[in-house]
């Protein structure tokens, strides 16, 4: 039984972001590298760090779902400010390069942002949970 809805629930949507992430790389975003001119090296580059942000996603995802059915809640919550760190700076790193790249455009990276910062609410909330005293 989940000691925490809150981490399992991100923990789902983490994997869930995984899988699409992954699945939008390898049917539009990718191949369209192959219609490129750009250099063999940077499609290389692109394409691992496509699939770094996947697998970071996949790891998230499982370890806030083990981090859920964790008894003691406090032993973990060190763990989830590490990830609310990671994300916050995953989103300030996509921020400043869309803001250096594309001047004002912020509205294209809206599902990010929105995606993100569910993600940190959600964590955050869960940090507060208090854990349940089972009586036996």
């Amino acid at each position: 039984m989940p000691k925490n809805y809150f981490y399992l629930a991100v923990g789902i949507l983490c994997v869930l972001f995984a899988v699409t992430h992954t699945l939008n790389g390898i049917s539009a975003s990718l191949p369209a590298l192959d219609n490129s001119t750009i250099d063999n090296n940077a499609k290389a580059v692109f394409t691992y760090v496509w699939h770094i942000i996947g697998i970071e996603n996949l790891v998230i995802g499982i370890t806030l779902l083990i981090m859920s059915f964790q008894k003691d809640l406090l032993k973990v919550k060190f763990a989830a400010w590490v990830i609310i760190a990671l994300l916050a700076m995953r989103w300030l790193v996509i921020a400043i390069i869309t803001l250096k790249s594309n001047g004002c455009d912020l509205i294209q990276i809206l599902p990010d942002t929105v995606a993100i910062f569910v993600v940190i609410v959600l964590i955050v909330i869960g940090t507060r949970t208090k854990a349940k005293i089972e009586i036996k």
